[in-house]
């Protein structure tokens, strides 16, 4: 079932009882699988709500968990780990990535013994799967283990399905990037419109980073096994502890595509660092030629007025007038270009 598709119940309920049967019910009405607990079997109830702040009140305190343990784990952003002894309270970031938008909703998991409850909004259907074969997985739990041993089983299971799910959106990121680079390698795209592409894709980076090591900080506290509701054995606090080598693996995966993002952003500011000076350089030059020019026309201009003063074109032929003009133009312009490169005000042709 894909991440943007519904579940048709918005809660159900998984158990196995001690003589190793299991049960799975679905339904619309949240008192009814309130109604299915037992306490003397190991037991899952997921709950889809509108609002986790409100409605995880209800289901909690229906339950029999405290509203202190609720309201503690609810009070962090991205992720929260509280242990009240005979109560484990865990907050999760789950991400969907949408091109450069990443979404980070909450899912939270009550533990006491014998029972776990997923509680999320209903943008969250990654856990329909696991509830597909959660009898099939429930059965394979040996019933001689400790009910600490099947709980961070179950527990296990639920926090990996979350995280490969939070793992995909690295990949449609870096699918996004790719299209972007593409876009970046247009000569004429809009450089506005790909600033902005830059900035959301490092944006959702930087998100999906926290959402990992907010992940990351929930697993390194469930790795001792200091919680009582939590095991203490090694082989499956193994387990844990390669949910967390894998939430590094992705953060290094990550760091390392900031570094790449990075370096294409330098590239790309000296091309357009480059193209600026060359413009700049073209209008200087234009610019210092008309200067040039409009500076030696003021001789033969300043001649050319006195030349016309009636007197002095009278004691001054025609053709001398012409060729006095010609010369002192030529000889202005030149004198002129030589203090312009002399004073190195000139930018060379090259870099035009």
């Amino acid at each position: 079932m894909g991440e943007a598709e519904k579940i048709q119940k918005s809660a159900f309920y998984v158990s196995l009882s001690k003589d190793g049967v299991t049960t799975k019910v679905e339904s619309d009405n949240v008192s009814e699988i309130v109604g299915l607990l037992k306490e003397d079997a190991l037991e899952w109830m997921d709950f889809t709500v509108e609002n986790i702040n409100e409605d995880s009140f209800f289901i909690a305190t229906s339950l029999k968990f405290s509203l202190q343990l609720v309201a503690s784990v609810l009070s962090e952003r991205y992720s929260s780990y509280e242990d009240l002894d005979s109560e484990l309270g865990l907050m999760l970031p789950a991400v969907r990535v949408e091109r450069f938008d990443v979404k980070v909703y909450s899912l939270l998991i009550l533990i006491r013994k014998n029972l776990i409850i997923t509680i999320h909004p209903k943008e969250v259907v990654r856990l329909a799967k696991i509830y597909r074969y959660a009898d099939i997985f429930m059965k394979k739990i040996r019933q001689d283990l400790h009910w600490m041993d099947k709980l961070t089983i179950l527990l296990t299971r639920i926090i990996d399905e979350n995280n490969q799910k939070n793992f995909n959106g690295l990949r449609m990121i870096e699918e996004e990037g790719d299209e972007l680079g593409k876009f970046m390698a247009m000569p004429k795209a809009p450089r506005t419109e790909i600033g902005n592409d830059i900035y959301k894709m490092k944006h959702a980076l930087i998100t999906y980073l926290n959402t990992l090591w907010a992940s990351w900080d929930v697993i390194n506290s469930l790795r001792y096994g200091d919680a009582e509701t939590i095991t203490d054995n090694p082989k499956l606090l193994q387990r844990i502890g390669i949910l967390g080598d894998d939430i590094n693996r992705q953060i290094a995966l990550s760091e390392h595509m900031s570094e790449v993002l990075a370096s294409g952003l330098e590239v790309l500011q000296t091309i357009y660092n480059n193209q600026l000076q060359m413009l700049n350089n073209r209008l200087a030059f234009i610019a210092t030629w008309l200067a040039v020019l409009a500076t030696a026309g003021l001789v033969p201009n300043t001649l050319a007025t006195i030349f016309g003063i009636g007197k002095i074109n009278d004691l001054i032929d025609w053709p001398w007038i012409i060729t006095i003009l010609i010369l002192s133009t030529i000889i202005c312009t030149y004198l002129m270009y030589l203090l312009f490169k002399k004073k190195e005000w000139l930018p060379p042709k090259s870099e035009c």
